[in-house]
């Protein structure tokens, strides 16, 4: 993941593929959200495919990757988390859901403003964006993402949040610089997990009516 063009492409494939079995295998649809996202995240690495095609810069598929990764994600997984979460815990999930509209609302307004650009750094992609107060909004972003798989009262959701949030702190040890391309990469690779968490969900039984 993120080695290269090929690495990104090929696990982009599939992780998408997995996506797409995930959304196919979802009963209920209060789940789509989240069984989308391995197709979401797929489909992001092979952006960055496409971002290291072009040798980084400032074209089109890096703007494209950012607004991805940074303001839909930031939304998108606790409003995911929120619909399939359990009735009993959307109380709890308030605070990564205000976290997550924030979040999103100021990384978008500065992604609209100012240019972001992509940097090959070895084996690795840096994203360069002029970001103020960029660790509240990091803190923000986690408090959204892991915050609210943590917070879900599912337990398969609660491994995923575990595995992202410990491989949030892998990937600032080590590729501090390079954080949100390398973190994204494993995002993809940990929502592989979905697939066991749609596949373990109970089946929806028929109402009186024959709905479901």
């Amino acid at each position: 993941m993120c080695w290269s063009a090929e690495a990104d492409l090929v696990a982009g494939v599939c992780v998408a593929a997995v996506g797409a079995a995930c959304v196919a295998r979802a009963d209920r649809g209060r789940d789509l959200p989240l069984a989308v996202l391995p197709l979401l995240l797929g489909v992001h690495q092979m952006i960055e495919a496409a971002v290291w095609a072009s040798d980084g810069g400032t074209g089109p598929a890096v703007l494209l990757w950012a607004v991805v990764a940074l303001p839909l994600l930031a939304l998108w997984v606790p409003v995911g988390v929120w619909c399939a979460a359990p009735h009993p815990a959307r109380r709890a999930l308030i605070v990564p859901l205000a976290a997550g509209a924030v979040t999103a609302a100021a990384l978008g307004y500065v992604l609209a403003t100012r240019p972001v650009r992509a940097e090959v750094r070895g084996h690795t992609v840096g994203y360069v964006l002029d970001l103020p107060h960029a660790p509240l909004a990091a803190v923000g972003y986690l408090v959204a993402t892991v915050g609210a798989l943590l917070l879900s009262g599912d337990r398969g959701l609660r491994t995923l949040g575990a595995l992202a949030a410990a491989g949030a702190l892998v990937c600032w040890a080590l590729w501090r610089l390079e954080f949100v391309s390398t973190w994204c990469a494993f995002a993809a690779l940990c929502s592989l997990a979905l697939f066991g968490w749609v596949r373990g969900r109970p089946p929806v039984r028929p109402g009186p009516d024959g709905t479901r």
